[in-house]
């Protein structure tokens, strides 16, 4: 990748960063390092009691199963035919039965005599003493016999009976995903309901007062971008978002952050802003004044260091607080690395697999934290992508992933862990 004026300002200012891992806040804690920050997220998950619900399995796409899916019966439940063609009976030639023959959902069929032949659908019930079916391209009737083109094998292209499973086998088992696929199987069991753990429910709080919701920016004031962006994307995360609202940054809004924390109806609550120390910056004095306990406090990566996440409450009823920077990159970074593995713990999903791709070009790397950067993935490298500031959402926007670049930046070719975006990786079925 072709160095540029943008790159050499990046590394200016990465060069300015202070020189000893970060510090500060309530306590001087000590920013976590980015992969224990999706653990502890992903543990702070799992450690909640599921909940569970009994819903028409249509409704239950994206959802995760707390009972297992067995067969109510055998499947195929009676021998069908896998193909149009002919059911024949011994060897041929064959008489021909008269009649339109046998279709699909028609009442059992009469059994076939020795040496004849019927007619017959895919998927229709295969008569009582069939030998095969005979593809319709394989065979050729003349004169009221029917002959075969090729050899006919006893059972060929007939489903018999409990052939996909029998009844009571375990078909799937809990913590299986809902998909399309398994709502397929499900209509083909015969199920009408499926018991599943509900999804996620989340509300988001965007903090601040400088914020428009129309128009263009002006007056010192900027447009908000973290609304629109974060319900899609946290839906596409397997979640329900149940609200949005906008919070200024005065003593009213601190004590409506305080009330939203301590009785959303929702399982997280997402924040924007106000996670640093500035004068402002009410998310930590809230947290304190709920008693919240604070499980990550600050993340070693750029951006978005200064993202948090909190528990309040016990674990059998715990509501977490996600606290996101409001730059808007910086945001993306916090949703990637606290909410996505928060709520698919809190969904019974199973974490994305990690995998890497070489990277085309350096990639210049912070001092000591890492380093989340939009990229562009191609069948052989993952391509970086320019305006990739914390305040900036160009990068993001062209992009399929973020890369993980380790403290000091990364070689060309070098091998980099990717994070894939939600909506080119396929996301939710929501």
């Amino acid at each position: 990748m072709t160095r540029t004026d943008a790159d050499g300002a990046l590394d200016e200012a990465l060069a300015l960063v202070s020189r000893t891992p970060d510090t500060g806040g309530a306590g001087g804690h000590r920013a976590a390092p980015w992969l224990r920050a999706r653990e502890t997220a992903a543990r702070a998950g799992t450690s909640v009691p599921a909940r569970t619900h009994r819903v028409p399995f249509a409704d239950a796409l994206g959802e995760v199963l707390t009972a297992p899916l067995e067969a109510l019966s055998d499947l195929p439940s009676f021998d069908t035919s896998a193909m149009d063609g002919w059911a024949v009976a011994g060897p041929g030639p064959w008489r021909v039965r008269p009649g339109d023959g046998i279709l699909a959902g028609d009442e059992p069929p009469a059994p076939l005599a020795d040496g004849e032949a019927v007619r017959i659908a895919t998927g229709a019930r295969v008569p009582a003493d069939t030998t095969a079916v005979i593809r319709s391209e394989h065979a050729r009737a003349s004169g009221g016999q029917l002959y075969s083109d090729r050899p006919v094998n006893t059972g060929q292209d007939i489903r018999p009976r409990g052939q996909e499973c029998r009844s009571g086998d375990l078909l799937l088992p809990v913590g299986s995903l809902v998909t399309p696929a398994v709502l397929g199987l499900a209509a083909a069991a015969g199920y009408d309901e499926l018991v599943t753990r509900p999804r996620p429910r989340v509300e988001i709080l965007v903090l601040g007062d400088e914020l428009l919701t129309e128009g263009r920016p002006h007056d010192g004031l900027i447009r908000d971008a973290l609304s629109p962006m974060l319900g899609p994307w946290i839906t596409r995360l397997g979640a329900d978002v149940i609200g949005t609202r906008r919070l200024g940054d005065d003593p009213a809004g601190a004590e409506a952050l305080l009330q939203a924390v301590t009785s959303s109806a929702a399982d997280v609550v997402v924040t924007t802003g106000g996670t640093a120390s500035g004068p402002v910056d009410h998310v930590h004095p809230v947290l304190e004044r709920a008693g919240a306990e604070l499980l990550v406090d600050g993340v070693a990566v750029r951006p978005g260091h200064p993202m948090l996440l909190a528990r309040i409450g016990d674990r059998e009823g715990a509501r977490h607080v996600v606290g996101l920077p409001g730059n808007p990159l910086a945001a993306v970074s916090g949703l990637l690395t606290l909410a996505e593995p928060l709520l698919r713990a809190l969904a019974g999903r199973r974490q994305r697999p990690r995998y890497t791709v070489p990277v085309e070009g350096d990639v210049p790397g912070h001092p000591y934290d890492t380093r989340l950067v939009p990229v562009l993935l191609t069948d052989e490298h993952a391509e970086p992508l320019r305006y990739n500031g914390p305040a900036m959402l160009r990068g993001v926007a062209g992009a399929d992933a973020l890369a993980v670049v380790p403290p000091h930046g990364a070689r060309s070719g070098q091998e980099l862990e990717i994070l894939d975006l939600p909506w080119a990786s396929g996301g939710c079925f929501t």
